[in-house]
Parts: structure tokens; C-alpha cells; sequence
């Protein structure tokens, strides 16, 4: 860990058996009480919600609350302190402190496109609440790059994303009046390949991180920090970064890369890093940090295993810097040679793979307690962990 900060195993396998599967995110219900969403595995029905309570005894308890669910990535508690979870194909609201929550289930947003395991790549139903109370809802890209099985474009553009379900997007669903949402939507920003990472600062500042391509090559293309602005194309499938034109859509005309109708990100991220949650540090436990983007790195490649911070300006958006680099496991930082970029507090430094001891980390879920700890879960590893301050 970063000077100051302890991570400690909240959950953990015992005995080679996990209890959680595939956590993913987790939200605090009372000091002593938290949710968790755990996928469960890239299969119909195995998801669920748990309630894990910590006791005084430095115990945890551990209840399933909802089986049977499919896909269940993220997780908030609303205004009206139900729990909202995004599954493959809708999100539902449930009461988490009924005598039996799954009796409370209802479904609040329907007809999601539909997972299609085997076809669609990107699933999963992040969204977030706006500040005027409509919800911002990820439809991921089905594929990596909307090209067809011989690496070409089926077409002058993409049909995924400029057509039909307007999928590689963020819809905005505006409130009912009820306490609900309309059933229609709109589509909020376009060319956006996979929208996990979403979230809203209190000034009403959009921001997502991209998880770009899945090129081979090591070093290219870089992930990034989106800007949300209303009508924009991010540039998904046709660029990459700030003005580079993927392969397989080069010399298209589909868009030009770099121009005006290409919204270019407000900041790169590592190749590979696959960012999957960020949130604005606004506990009381590390001053230091008031006021950063944290994010969570999920990639398996030798830049991934991370949660990091971003310095931001007064409406949360990351600062660029000069002549930054990005960490790497077994191997000294690398400069990003392009721009912008920032350097990056790292929290977690040590969590690359020791060999016959531990995986790298795969971090998903992030979340501020009450008291200012930074909670972390790690899919791969099935772990909930704690980051708080590094007392003698």
C-alpha cells in the first residue's frame, strides 16, 4: 500500500471456499451494514444480493437476500432508500430492510437489450441518478470493434451504434413523477463502447470512463475519461483516443477523427487498464485525497490491478499534466507520450502478482464508508477490502 494508507480482508475465500463469487459493487446501508451485488458468473441466474454486516467482534456476517439474478452489476441506494440493481436486461428496486427483500422486487426499467451471452460482449447495467432526478443507464457495445468475423466494416458506419437499440450509448430516462422513470428514453451521447465506469459530481459534472478496445498490441489503444455532454460521439468504432482512426474503420469517412464531431477525451488512461468504477473522495479519513477521481483498474495486463486517484478542478474533472507516465508491474513507468494525461496517485502499488502467493489484484466496486474507508471489491479473487489509515 501507498505510505498512510492499510488494506485489510473484510471477505475473503476460507479454505479455498469463497462465499462471495464475483463481487462486484457494494454500498453501505447502515455503519455496520453493507450490499453487495455479486455477479455470480457470465451465466443466467447465478447472480445475487448479499448483506454482509460486520460485527463488534471484528466478524462478519453474510446473508443472500436475492438469488437467481442475471448478470447483477451495479448497485445505489435511491432517494427513497430502496436499493436499485442493474441486471442484464432491467433495473429493479428492492426494500433492503423487509422481512423478505425479494418480495419487494420491482422492475423500474425494462427492455434493456438483452445479453445474449454469447453475442454480446458488453452486458452489464451500470447507471447513476442525475441531479434532476432522471437515470443515466449504460447500453454497452455488443462487439469490440462492429467489424465482421474478417476484421471489416460491414458498412460506410456502424449499425450498432447509429441505428436501432443506439447501443455504445448512455440513455437518459426522464422521471415520471411518480418516483419512477418514462418508459421512453433518449439517447444522452453516442460512440461509447462500454459505460461501467459512470459517475456524477455534485456540480452535475458526467464523467465515464472507457474501456477502449481489445487490441492485442500491448501499448495501444489508451482508455480514457469522458466528458459527458449532451448529443456528443465519443467515437466509438471508428477512433481512437484523441484523433487516431481504429483499423478497420480507417479511410471510412465514417468519422473524421479529431474534428468537430468527434468529442476527444478530456483524459487517457493506461492501455488495458479497464477502468470499471470511479467516485469523487469526500470522506473525512484521508484529507490528502479530498476532492480525487478515484478509480478502480481491473485489467489483467501488467498496468491493471490498481485503484488510483486523479487530482480535479472544482467541477470534478481530472487535471492534465506534463510528461506523464503510468505504472507498470515488472517493468519501470512508461511515459504516455501524448496528451492528456496525468499522473496518478497510486493506493495500491504492491498488488501485482506474486508468484506462488497471489494473484494480481482485480478491483471492480469502490465505495466511501461513513468513516471515510474506501471499500474495494475484487472479483477474481472474491474479496471485500478496506483501505484506511496506516496506524503504528
Amino acid at each position: 500500500m501507498a505510505e498512510g494508507f492499510c488494506a485489510g480482508l473484510v471477505v475473503a475465500p476460507v479454505g479455498g471456499k469463497r462465499r462471495l463469487q464475483l463481487p462486484r459493487s457494494l454500498v453501505q446501508l447502515d455503519d455496520d451494514t453493507w450490499l453487495i451485488a455479486d455477479l455470480g458468473g457470465w451465466g443466467t441466474a447465478r447472480g445475487a444480493i448479499w448483506k454482509l454486516r460486520v460485527k463488534s467482534d471484528a466478524g462478519v456476517e453474510i446473508a443472500r437476500l436475492i438469488a437467481g439474478l442475471n448478470v447483477p452489476h451495479a448497485l445505489a441506494i435511491g432517494a427513497d432508500g430502496k436499493a436499485y440493481v442493474g441486471e442484464m436486461s432491467r433495473i429493479f428496486r428492492f426494500d433492503p430492510r423487509a422481512r423478505i427483500p425479494a418480495d419487494t422486487i420491482e422492475t423500474m426499467v425494462s427492455g434493456l437489450p438483452d445479453n445474449r451471452l454469447h453475442e454480446n460482449r458488453h452486458p452489464l447495467s451500470k447507471f447513476v441518478f442525475m441531479p434532476d432526478g432522471a437515470l443515466l443507464v449504460n447500453i454497452g457495445a455488443p462487439s469490440d470493434q462492429c467489424l465482421d468475423t474478417s476484421g471489416n466494416a460491414r458498412e460506410n458506419s456502424c449499425p450498432e451504434s447509429e441505428a436501432g437499440e443506439y447501443t455504445a450509448s448512455l440513455r437518459r430516462y426522464a422521471p415520471d413523477g411518480g418516483g419512477g422513470w418514462s418508459r421512453d428514453y433518449t439517447v444522452l451521447a453516442k460512440g461509447l463502447r462500454n459505460s461501467v465506469a459512470l459517475a456524477v459530481h455534485r456540480s452535475g459534472t458526467v464523467l465515464q470512463g472507457e474501456n477502449s478496445y481489445d487490441f492485442t498490441t500491448r501499448w495501444f489503444p489508451f482508455d480514457e475519461v469522458n466528458l459527458i455532454r449532451a448529443g456528443r460521439h465519443y467515437g466509438w468504432p471508428y477512433c481512437a483516443g484523441v484523433a487516431t482512426p481504429t483499423p478497420g474503420w480507417k479511410g471510412r469517412r465514417a468519422m473524421a477523427c479529431g474534428s468537430r464531431a468527434h468529442t476527444a477525451p478530456v483524459l487517457l488512461l493506461p492501455p488495458h487498464a479497464a477502468p470499471l468504477d470511479m467516485l469523487w473522495y469526500e470522506g473525512v479519513m484521508f484529507p490528502q485525497l479530498q476532492g480525487t477521481l478515484l478509480m478502480s483498474w481491473h485489467g489483467y495486463r501488467s498496468v491493471g490491478g490498481r485503484v488510483v486517484a486523479f487530482a480535479t478542478d472544482e467541477m470534478g474533472v481530472p487535471v492534465a499534466g506534463r510528461d506523464a507516465r503510468y505504472p507498470i508491474y515488472g517493468g519501470q513507468p512508461r511515459r504516455y507520450g501524448a496528451s492528456p494525461s496525468a499522473d496518478a496517485f497510486i493506493l495500491t502499488p504492491g498488488w501485482g502478482r506474486a508468484a506462488g502467493k497471489r494473484p494480481q489484484g482485480s478491483p471492480v466496486g469502490l465505495a466511501v464508508a461513513n468513516d471515510g474507508a474506501i471499500w474495494v471489491t475484487d472479483d477474481r479473487a472474491g474479496q471485500v477490502i478496506r483501505i484506511a489509515v496506516d496506524r503504528p
